[in-house]
């Protein structure tokens, strides 16, 4: 195979990966975005804060399922390979979505709205759940070990995609439809757009191949037979190292990406214009750092790469939510720009390290498990939480203060992790690196 045509088929293989992992964020982003109008639509109540701590904890509830998730389709991908599970996720993830967007409210069947839209939460939870673990897998299993985190940095890339196209297309139908329309069925429109998505995902990855890694294990029938009580008792402590810094991970990315709307709308007064531009200008922004921040990670290290990132939440947390607070549209930019730093290297070396630092027979299961109990303790409950310690307390910065002390313990964790970047995914990966990776 020669170098070009191996390229050509890594660009295939982030493609697909990406495409999945644009899906899952894709509808997570618009039930950040659309909570006002979902809170209306299914747990209607005199009291708007209220309605809108229905509505995040339902949001929450689906990150309960992403352990469970994490656990069976890590499992089954550790035992029957990437590829395969990868296109039932997928699947799984887009028929939920437009189950959310055709799913009757309050008004016309009464209870029976919120338990089904709580139900389909969990849908997606349990199968976002085997997303993001198998994508970085099915990426990097690919690649040589001195562009790894360029790689993988492709996926928070699509995540980000994902929120900045879920607030133009939330946005657009609001202006398009007036705010009237919108809350009484426009709001049904972005969900809907998940068919196609999902549909030519499904297409792409069923097109390639299992990746060299897990072919060469079962190829050895090395396969674990029973993945996570393998992964537990022999990758535990690291485990639960990584899984201390992805608290922080999921945490600032969700104050970033889904309450800082929430944020801007109600405790600061910003209309839906500037919060618009705003946050579509921010997420751009973060897109176009992941690759500057993965190559950095290959140059300096993960062990660097995590310091420098939550040091930057540390110090940057609370400038950042005091300036997106001021008046007008430049103050909302820079603040989230500033939260932006942390957030976006936080998210690349955590993209790297679920693959590097376990082996490949429990690769999936243990880096599934570690990254879906993270998100469903800090991730699920970071709108819900923000909320409330604002309720609480009535210090609009409370959210920050949270952010800035999770952000402490993630460099307790970049302290005792490994360096892990110039470490061989497995012991058969030959001293030097596969060329899959090449540019």
């Amino acid at each position: 195979m020669t170098k070009d045509h191996e390229a050509t088929e890594l660009r295939k293989v982030i493609r697909a990966a990406s495409i999945g992992n644009f899906v899952e964020w894709f509808d997570f982003a618009l039930y950040g975005f659309l909570a006002t109008e979902i809170a209306t639509n299914f747990f209607p109540s005199g009291d708007a804060t209220a309605g809108l701590l229905k509505t995040f904890a339902a949001f929450a509830v689906a990150f309960a399922l992403r352990p469970l998730g994490g656990a069976y389709f890590g499992a089954l991908g550790d035992r029957v390979g990437r590829k395969r599970v990868l296109a039932i996720t997928i699947l799984l993830m887009g028929g939920a979505t437009v189950a959310l967007g055709v799913l009757p409210s309050y008004a016309a069947i009464g209870v029976a709205a919120p338990i089904l839209l709580v139900l389909i939460r969990c849908v997606q939870g349990f199968s976002s759940g085997g997303e993001y673990a198998g994508a970085c897998a099915f990426v990097l299993e690919h690649c040589r070990r001195e562009r790894r985190a360029w790689y993988s940095s492709f996926l928070p890339v699509s995540t980000f995609a994902a929120f900045g196209l879920a607030a133009v297309v939330s946005f657009a139908c609001s202006g398009a439809l007036g705010a009237a329309a919108m809350t009484e069925w426009g709001w049904r429109l972005p969900f809907l757009i998940a068919a196609p998505l999902g549909v030519c995902g499904f297409y792409i990855r069923q097109k390639l191949a299992e990746t060299p890694d897990f072919q060469h294990v079962a190829e050895q029938d090395e396969v674990a037979p029973a993945p996570v009580r393998e992964a537990l008792r022999s990758h535990g402590r690291t485990m639960l190292e990584l899984g201390l810094f992805i608290c922080t991970t999921a945490l600032s990315f969700y104050m970033f990406t889904t309450y800082m709307t929430t944020y801007l709308k109600v405790l600061t007064g910003h209309d839906a214009h500037t919060t618009l531009l705003s946050n579509v200008v921010a997420l751009l922004f973060a897109a176009a750092l992941c690759p500057v921040v993965g190559r950095l990670s290959d140059r300096f290290g993960r062990k660097t790469t995590m310091a420098a990132a939550a040091g930057l939440l540390v110090v940057g947390a609370v400038p950042a939510f005091l300036l997106a607070g001021g008046a007008g549209v430049v103050p909302a930019i820079g603040g989230q720009l500033l939260l932006a730093l942390g957030v976006v290297s936080c998210n690349v070396v955590t993209a790297v390290l679920l693959v590097e630092l376990f082996p490949t027979r429990v690769r999936y299961t243990a880096s599934a498990l570690t990254y879906n109990l993270a998100y469903a303790v800090f991730g699920g409950t970071a709108p819900f939480i923000a909320t409330f310690l604002i309720e609480v307390t009535g210090d609009p910065l409370a959210p920050a203060y949270y952010l800035v002390g999770a952000s402490l313990i993630a460099l307790v964790a970049a302290w005792t992790l490994p360096e892990t970047s110039r470490r061989p995914l497995s012991e058969t990966e030959p001293a030097s690196s596969r060329g899959a990776c090449t540019s």
